[in-house]
């Protein structure tokens, strides 16, 4: 009997493939995807192949429409990864951060604007600010960049980190954080030439920083395992979150705090778990297993009531977070890079190293 009800579980759990889209088209593997804010049915992916793609992703199983792409060559070397991308909040422009160096913005429609090469080394981290008027950007040669997205010029270089930058977050329009290998995280003012704060608290590079959606408190991932949530009223961490047993690669906050005040972090291991925290006592709500290999990429809905993740075997999970339960999987057939829900809620991205981006359409029912 047990059998029969497994197998139920199982029925019940597996998405069917009519609602999923998968969008095909690029040359090498997709590395990064982002939902338009204003046009919810408007994806951006950045491949291996130097281009990014503008689709228009269909509402259930009509024909996907050709995609605008968007060539990065010629470029400043032969290494051609789109290795990140990111919507100004209006979403009228794109801007796209390459392994040769160079940040492009392009409009809705695909024309590039500006070509904007300062950096000596591969982009890993590009961020709109809330006001859509800066572009941050952070790479392997070290440094930070702000730049007017209305000329393309770059207004301040920070050259803090002494080794590569992994992650940038703003935290309010001219206030931002940047992570390093270097073990240490900054938080800079544009404008200002000395850092806010910095930093160290990690005992390996840092791999991911994120502000909570009011601003207050960040969190940091790294390899030594931990996770770690700063105030910039303290040069210490306010608490060390311990579980995980592998490095952990990417962290994300609860778009929307509980009801009873818990602000809930999600951080994503090598260990092949998610975890679920409430970050400012430092428990651990859940740990959630059912990837079996490392987690790379964690996405919630808008609502908060579901988290994506995605793994290089192949699984994309969608878990209910006040359960803590596994809701929905789908194989996909290549290692996940990124997951992304749209503004909405109810389509889901996962692009992955078999060159596709696959969809799960009407999320909203799961």
């Amino acid at each position: 009997m047990k059998d029969v009800d497994q197998q139920q579980q199982q029925d019940d759990l597996e998405i069917t493939s009519d609602k999923v889209t998968v969008l095909e088209g690029h040359q090498n593997e997709v590395f990064s995807c982002a939902w338009n804010p204003s046009v919810t049915s408007l994806l951006a992916s950045g491949s291996g192949d130097a281009t990014a793609r503008l689709w228009q992703v269909p509402e259930g199983k009509e024909k996907v429409t050709d995609p605008i792409v968007l060539q990065h060559l010629p470029n400043m070397n032969d290494n051609k990864d789109v290795t990140t991308l990111d919507w100004n909040p209006t979403g009228t422009l794109l801007v796209t951060g390459s392994y040769d160096g160079q940040a492009r913005i392009w409009t809705q429609k695909g024309q590039l604007r500006y070509v904007m090469g300062h950096h000596k080394g591969p982009i890993f981290s590009l961020k709109w600010n809330f006001n859509g008027d800066l572009i941050l950007s952070g790479s392997a040669d070290t440094t930070t960049i702000v730049w007017d997205p209305e000329t393309g010029d770059m207004k301040q270089q920070f050259e803090l980190h002494t080794l590569a930058i992994l992650d940038i977050d703003w935290m309010d329009n001219t206030t931002f954080a940047s992570c390093s290998s270097d073990k240490t995280i900054y938080v800079c003012k544009v404008g200002n030439r000395k850092p806010l704060k910095k930093w160290i608290g990690h005992d390996d590079e840092v791999n991911a920083v994120r502000w909570d959606p009011s601003g207050q408190y960040l969190a940091s991932c790294s390899d030594d395992m931990t996770a770690q949530i700063w105030s910039l009223d303290s040069d210490e961490p306010l608490q060390v979150l311990k579980g995980h047993t592998l490095q952990i690669y990417t962290l994300q906050w609860a778009p929307t705090n509980s009801h009873n005040g818990e602000r809930i972090l999600a951080t994503a291991s090598f260990d092949a778990t998610v975890r679920i925290w409430d970050a400012m006592n430092g428990t651990c709500l859940y740990t959630l297993k059912n990837h079996r290999e490392a987690v790379y990429s964690i996405s919630f809905s808008p609502d908060a009531r579901l988290l994506a993740s995605g793994s290089f075997d192949q699984l994309l999970n969608v878990w209910d977070v006040k359960a803590g339960t596994l809701k929905k999987a789908f194989k996909t057939n290549g290692g996940i890079f990124e997951v992304h829900f749209n503004k909405t809620g109810d389509k889901l991205a996962a692009c992955t190293s078999n060159k596709q981006v696959v969809i799960l359409n009407q999320m909203k029912s799961v």
